[in-house]
């Protein structure tokens, strides 16, 4: 125990604290507020505050927990709203109603409610730290493995179905240091990466539906990539989406210091919003972690390591988990606070000279993974970080830390947006550093000419980059029928396929397959035009066909047509292109 000498916001330093160690819990003054040992010079600890520290004063006590800041888990996750330290809103809200009150202490896992276990594995069988015991059904479509905790191994000597809440005794194991008791929750230390046996290369891509995303700046399963955009540009659109269809069986939605009406958005949204792949909510395999702005900015921090936590647990399941961390600019605004507190040397910005390395160290947790166990099971973890750099500058110093970690960039372009071109990934400036190796899994998966028309489309899209320049000199009438044809072909592009409408029912979602047949259309009508434009076809007639509607419209197919629709618009731009050649020979 030792006594409080100074308060600075959510930094206390607290004196006589010569048996406590870095990173402990500590309960402080009579309120219990929570706090985590964040530095130590003899006795004298500096203590991270996560919960309002007005009316602390000099004198009280501070009592350490000797525990590090960890997190429950086990059953009852799915479908929670947690605070960033891991305490349940639903239940803190029934006790001190609307606001929350300090120093509330609500377990994380509800002890009442009772979980159906079903063992796996029976008396007498030996398992190692991983292995599955049994399972609980904790939702209609996420099936809860318990595993054996990490560092044990030996004998199971007694377990058995039944129902249980989360803190009584389902099975035993005999350790070489005795006979162990275990419940189906476990905890752990949330600045800890989970173990497992290897990582795996990122060489399977993590498909969203969304074209701009899968053709042109694929992520890899287990992948890492940033959004940073300026306000209003659809970074929290963008996450939904992949939220809602990315390949993930589980999703951990970070929202870090945003503001509270866009986490009230979530909140509403993703109870309602349907699975596309079962048809039941969302919110069935979503956990939420929900720090606004108006919170102590401590708790910030935590937030992003509770949430990664949480992900690398269902990760050790086998599962594929995408987790969205919106945004970790308010994440790094609250390093930013705790290092000013302790006087600490500051870096660009006034941020911390270590910015980089904790980023680091948060992205770093990603991967595809062959998880702890006796049996060879594959989980992935894909992190997603949205960026807010202040007035859309991603030249200040999270966007610049974040892009040497990342290697997946989606820039959201002010200018987009204000056009009502969504998603606003600047197609110039984005990239990804995955697509050379997913490249073979898009060819072998999907079509052996992906890749090619792929770089296609992006050439094109450079070539009127270039053009446009041109035209501003000098205007449309001094380009080329091939330069016209090439900017109308990009037109094509930007318009009918990089454009997707989030809030259509078809257009919300396409398969690659889909996504390589309008590809295909788009780049079909560009190279014959070329041909008939050579045999002495007009441009002006190319590019008013009818069949260009078609192809445009072709996005809106549902998908059981698109094979069938594909060949009638192959056949009418070849009808189409004899005609504008017949008409302008006349």
């Amino acid at each position: 125990m030792g006594k409080i000498i100074k308060v600075a916001g959510p930094l206390v330093i607290a004196e006589g604290m010569r048996e406590a160690n870095m990173f402990d819990v500590v309960k402080v003054s009579e309120k219990n507020l929570i706090g985590e040992i964040i530095e130590m010079h003899g006795d004298k600890a500096s203590i991270q505050v996560y919960e309002e520290t007005a009316g602390l004063g000099p004198g009280e006590d501070v009592v350490s927990t000797g525990m590090p800041l960890s997190v429950e888990l086990g059953p009852g996750l799915i479908g929670s709203i947690f605070d960033g330290i891991q305490r349940p809103l639903a239940e803190i809200m029934k006790i001190s109603g609307t606001n929350l009150e300090r120093g509330v202490s609500v377990p994380s896992l509800s002890r009442e409610k009772k979980w159906h276990f079903n063992p796996s594995v029976k008396v007498g069988d030996n398992v190692v730290s991983g292995d599955e015991i049994g399972y609980v059904d904790e939702t209609a479509i996420v099936r809860h493995k318990i595993m054996v905790p990490d560092k044990i191994s030996g004998t199971i000597t007694e377990i058995s179905e039944g129902d249980f809440t989360v803190s009584e005794t389902v099975y035993k194991i005999k350790t070489s240091k005795g006979e162990k008791e275990f419940t189906l929750m476990q905890s752990w230390p949330v600045r800890v990466g989970r173990p497992y046996k290897r990582k795996l290369s990122p060489d399977i891509p993590l498909v969203t539906g969304q074209r701009v995303i899968d053709t042109l700046f694929p992520i890899a399963k287990g992948g890492v990539a940033s959004v940073p955009g300026p306000f209003g540009s659809g970074k929290t659109v963008v996450q939904h989406q992949l939220a809602k269809w990315a390949a993930a069986d589980i999703i951990v939605y970070i929202g870090c210091g945003e503001r509270g009406n866009e986490m009230t958005d979530v909140l509403n949204e993703f109870p309602e919003l349907k699975d596309p792949r079962t048809g039941n909510s969302l919110m069935e395999r979503t956990v939420l972690i929900a720090n606004t702005s108006d919170m102590p900015v401590a708790a910030r921090e935590a937030s992003i390591y509770t949430g990664i936590t949480i992900a690398e647990y269902f990760r050790d399941m086998g599962y594929t988990v995408a987790l969205m961390a919106d945004s970790t600019s308010r994440w790094a605004e609250a390093l930013r606070e705790m290092s000013g507190r302790l006087e600490e040397m500051p870096g660009e910005e006034g941020y911390p000279a270590y910015l980089g390395s904790r980023l680091a160290q948060f992205y770093e947790r990603a991967g595809r993974v062959v998880v702890s166990g006796s049996e060879e099971i594959e989980g992935a973890l894909s992190v997603i970080g949205a960026v807010s750099p202040p007035g859309g500058d991603i030249s200040e110093p999270v966007s610049q830390a974040t892009l040497r970690i990342v290697k997946v960039f989606w820039g959201l372009d002010a200018s987009l947006a204000y056009k009502r071109h969504f998603p606003a990934i600047n197609w110039l400036t984005s990239y990804s550093l995955y697509a050379d190796s997913l490249a073979k899994w898009f060819g072998d998966n999907v079509n052996a000419d992906w890749n090619t028309l792929r770089g296609k489309l992006l050439a094109l899209l450079q070539e009127e980059a270039e053009l446009e320049e041109i035209v501003k000199l000098v205007g449309m009438d001094a380009l080329s029928a091939p330069d016209r044809l090439t900017l109308e072909a990009a037109r094509s592009i930007r318009e009918d396929y990089l454009h997707q409408n989030a809030f259509h029912e078809t257009d919300t979602y396409t398969s690659l397959n889909k996504q390589f047949l309008l590809m295909s259309l788009i780049l079909e009508f560009y190279d014959k035009s070329n041909e008939y434009l050579k045999k002495g076809a007009s441009v002006e007639k190319i590019v008013a066909m009818p069949v260009r509607e078609r192809i445009g419209r072709f996005k809106y197919t549902k998908e059981e047509n698109i094979e069938t629709e594909y060949q009638k618009i192959i056949g009418e731009l070849k009808a189409d292109l004899e005609v504008a050649l017949n008409e302008t020979e006349e």
